[in-house]
């Protein structure tokens, strides 16, 4: 399925718009939600993210691989970049500590993300999507 450059674009620059991707996880105690300001489109079939915080969202994945990421984007919707001003990517992933995948998702990350502290010891994360859609439930452009 593939992304559209739209998508992409509005996804790389998520957190210099204001609307960073939420990551919803679930765990033993409970679910969570986080604010990934790393977000990029890896490829048509993959979103990935830096994990620095190492925090509840990867404990709950240890337990629950299973991810739901929401970007919403009010403005895009009220400018018509947007016909829904969210889109959810439901997937699963997979943590790389090292190799040619952490190193392509660190690549693709905007500078300010490899340079903040934690950076050099954040682990890369590959969502593999298995579907998308809009808060409409209308397959994403």
């Amino acid at each position: 399925m593939p992304i559209s450059q739209k998508i992409r674009d509005l996804i790389r620059s998520a957190w210099d718009d204001g609307a960073p991707c939420l990551v919803a996880t679930d765990g033993p105690d409970g679910p969570n939600i986080s604010v990934k300001g790393s977000m990029v489109v890896f490829d048509d079939d993959h979103l990935a993210y830096w994990e620095r915080s190492k925090k509840q969202a990867l404990a709950n994945l240890a337990h629950d691989k299973r991810v739901c990421i929401m970007y919403a984007n009010f403005k895009a919707q009220r400018d018509g970049v947007l016909d829904s001003g969210f889109l959810r990517f439901y997937g699963t992933v997979e943590l790389h500590e090292s190799g040619p995948v952490h190193q392509k998702i660190f690549d693709l990350l905007l500078p300010r993300e490899q340079t903040h502290v934690g950076a050099d010891t954040g682990l890369g994360v590959l969502v593999k999507i298995e579907r998308s859609a809009d808060i409409r439930g209308k397959p994403l452009p």
